[in-house]
């Protein structure tokens, strides 16, 4: 829909005349999901330390302008752990990022390996995620998000390495507040 030469909504029209920034364009195709982490992010992390994870390109800063064909490149791309096009440039900026940061917190799926196995490999001990993420889909984390960075509450964290990321489904979410 997005790509679509016929949309006419902002976002698509945006993308094609001068590209768009990729944290807006991963929010609109989430929707709830990503939206949740770009709230959750902008509620606790420092503006310059926000970096949206994608295949072929590594570590972005959410506000980074992407073009149609760059969008295109990105969804030819496998996320796997075992695609070069997709491992590579995570590792690359991975290790990269690993040489100043103290903590990494993962707002991502903690379920599979395509995120946690070449993050742990550069990070180590100081890779991280939310306790409440476990047992969680991409919805109920998103909004997981949301309602914490609405009450200013940050969620606890924990160690990413041997961390249990398979669990109970949790109660549902309460309804959010207006």
């Amino acid at each position: 829909m997005l790509l679509n030469e016929r949309a006419t909504f902002e976002l698509a029209l945006k993308l094609r005349s001068c590209g768009a920034a990729i944290g807006e364009i991963y929010s609109f195709i989430s929707g709830l999901y990503f939206r949740g982490k770009v709230a959750y992010s902008t509620a606790f992390a420092e503006v310059d330390s926000t970096f949206v994870i994608t295949p072929g390109s590594g570590l972005l800063p959410p506000d980074t302008i992407i073009t149609c064909e760059e969008l295109r490149r990105l969804a030819a791309i496998d996320i796997h752990q075992d695609e070069p096009r997709f491992r590579i440039p995570l590792e690359r900026d991975a290790r990269h990022l690993a040489q100043s940061a103290e903590q990494v917190i993962l707002l991502g799926s903690i379920a599979t390996a395509k995120y946690m196995d070449p993050l742990l490999e550069c990070f180590g001990d100081r890779l991280v995620f939310p306790a409440e993420f476990i047992g969680r889909g991409d919805m109920s984390r998103g909004g997981l998000m949301l309602r914490s960075a609405q009450s200013k509450v940050e969620l606890e964290y924990i160690p990413a390495r041997g961390a249990v990321r398979h669990g109970r489904r949790p109660p549902k979410l309460p309804k959010l507040t207006k």
